[in-house]
């Protein structure tokens, strides 16, 4: 009877080392898990940061940003030690920022006024060159 159990066990034991062989085959789907985390994830996550590292390298007086914390204003002054910046959010109201906490840097729009009258000031010379 105890050679019936020893059979049983040997014959689980060959059972396991037949499954726990090698297979390269195994790899292929982490593998492709790898590269489609690298290109859905890592990739666009890296190419995001370095936009933002040169938006803020570029930043210079008079620039219109945005910090992450949502407070709008004007470069006013710009410390390359400290990485930081002096934005004027109102008049004489000048705030240090870490440079890496502005999210946003606005184009500068044309004031509308300034626009109206040069489009005026076109319309004008049309009109005489006619007459």
């Amino acid at each position: 009877m105890i050679q019936f159990f020893i059979s049983d066990a040997m014959a689980q034991a060959s059972e396991a080392s037949t499954q726990s062989q090698f297979s390269p085959a195994s790899f292929v789907p982490l593998i492709l898990i790898f590269v489609i985390f690298y290109f859905l994830i890592i990739r666009p996550q890296t190419k995001k940061i370095k936009e933002h590292e040169k938006m803020v390298n570029n930043l210079k007086i008079g620039n219109k940003v945005i910090t992450s914390g949502g407070i709008i204003g004007v470069v006013r002054e710009i410390h390359e030690k400290e990485n930081q910046i002096g934005v004027e959010i109102a008049d004489g109201v000048v705030v240090i920022v870490l440079k890496n906490n502005v999210s946003e840097v606005e184009k500068p729009v044309i004031n509308e006024k300034k626009s109206s009258k040069i489009t005026e000031k076109k319309s004008e010379k049309k009109h005489s060159k006619k007459h």
